[in-house]
């Protein structure tokens, strides 16, 4: 029996990254073998079992025979007498495909150290394009370090979105991939490689029809709306780390993939026109109810926060009662956040201020100061309703009258 470690933990270690989670290829083993020294087995597909005392998963060596459609339609054969190397050659990338030896010592069968140092994205075999889920897994790990995706790598990821591969991966899978990129360093990257082999419009047709669809007079004209979104989710990705803020940022003008080309470039309703398009989204990779309802937050009132200085005091409190920031104040970062990447998301507008975000924030610490149970005191029915309100409107115009 031989015991490697294997995958990300060796890639991170040559990267000089911290290394969050270990996986090991046991070779030459049986089931049998490990329950017997302590092992708890794990794996319902193939065996992968849990050692002992430090509860790292520890995986039989094996090889996948393509053996029907889709990311689960795969033979698996986990015997002794498998090999390390082909145990290796059965993985995604070259960057993943590396091994360590109980000595410490580098097993690179497949050069996956000459791309880490080229800073490139290669598959490791032509089985590669036997499971759908590498092109996500692919798109992710751009995100993770930026690297380009060698071209033909790209040519194997589009032969899978072309023979209808893509989508067989279950809504679960798919948004597991993009949750986890959304929250990569450079979360634009995952959705360009997904663009550039062809799986964004098979995955997320909504997104990639805002391409070729110009923006509103104003905007440079060299930019359409689906470039100006992947600036916008860029731009969120700088201001936060939520991931569900970036989520909202990327969908926030899908309304304006549904303007019929004789009104372009104006986009008059896309804001309500928006919001079927985010459900629709949200509701066919089963998104979280909190990334669904900020993003759909987030595209009803995006062009609100734009105008704070202009809104009615009435408008402003309108806009934070539909938040529910008085329950939810969570809410009010989260949308302000999203609007500063919408308005930063322009040539040249990166680095311009953005008061309008402070406006909202003071508005909503203005209203939440008000002493609701003192104004209830007495009053009764909908009139408390109506006080509380009024009350509100005045501590925000206040605000303002005191910002000017």
């Amino acid at each position: 029996m031989e015991i490697y470690l294997v995958g990300g933990a060796v890639r991170d270690r040559l990267l000089g990254l911290p290394v969050k989670d270990r996986d090991w290829v046991v070779v030459g083993a049986t089931p049998e073998a490990m329950t017997a020294l302590g092992y708890k087995i794990v794996g319902a597909d193939f065996p992968v079992f849990l050692h002992p005392e430090t509860k790292e998963e520890y995986a039989l060596a094996r090889t996948e025979r393509k053996s029907g459609q889709g990311y689960k339609g795969f033979t698996v054969y986990a015997g002794p007498d498998v090999t390390l190397e082909q145990d290796l050659a059965r993985r995604d990338l070259t960057i993943n495909a590396m091994a360590e030896d109980a000595a410490g010592r580098l097993i690179d069968l497949f050069d996956g150290a000459a791309d880490l140092k080229r800073g490139i994205l290669r598959h490791v075999a032509p089985a590669f394009a036997e499971d759908p889920l590498r092109v996500l897994r692919v798109a992710r790990f751009a995100a993770r370090f930026g690297y380009p995706v060698a071209h033909e790598t790209q040519a194997l990821m589009r032969t899978l979105v072309e023979a209808g591969e893509i989508e067989t991966l279950v809504a679960e899978r798919v948004w597991s991939e993009l949750e986890r990129a959304l929250g990569e360093k450079q979360p634009v990257r995952f959705f360009e490689v997904l663009r550039e082999c062809g799986a964004l419009q098979r995955l997320l047709p909504e997104l990639d029809a805002l391409f070729g669809v110009p923006q509103p007079p104003g905007h440079h004209p060299e930019i359409d709306t689906g470039v100006h979104t992947f600036m916008v989710l860029a731009q969120a990705a700088c201001l936060s780390a939520d991931v569900r803020v970036r989520f909202a940022a990327l969908l926030h003008d899908l309304g304006k993939g549904t303007t019929p080309a004789s009104e372009w470039p104006k986009h008059v309703g896309h804001e309500e026109h928006g919001i079927a398009l985010v459900r629709n989204i949200c509701n066919r990779l089963r998104v979280p109810n909190e990334f669904r309802d900020l993003a759909v937050l987030v595209a009803r009132y995006h062009t609100h926060c734009h105008r704070a200085i202009e809104l009615r005091d009435a408008t402003l409190l309108e806009t934070l009662e539909a938040l529910d920031a008085f329950r939810r104040p969570e809410r009010v970062e989260g949308f302000v956040r999203a609007r500063e990447a919408d308005f930063r998301g322009r040539t040249g507008y990166e680095e311009r201020p953005y008061p309008q975000a402070d406006i909202f924030r003071q508005a909503y610490l203005a209203a939440r100061a008000v002493d609701t149970a003192a104004i209830a005191s007495g009053r009764s029915g909908p009139q408390i309703g109506e006080a509380i309100r009024l009350a509100r409107i005045d501590a925000i115009h206040q605000m303002r009258v005191a910002r000017n």
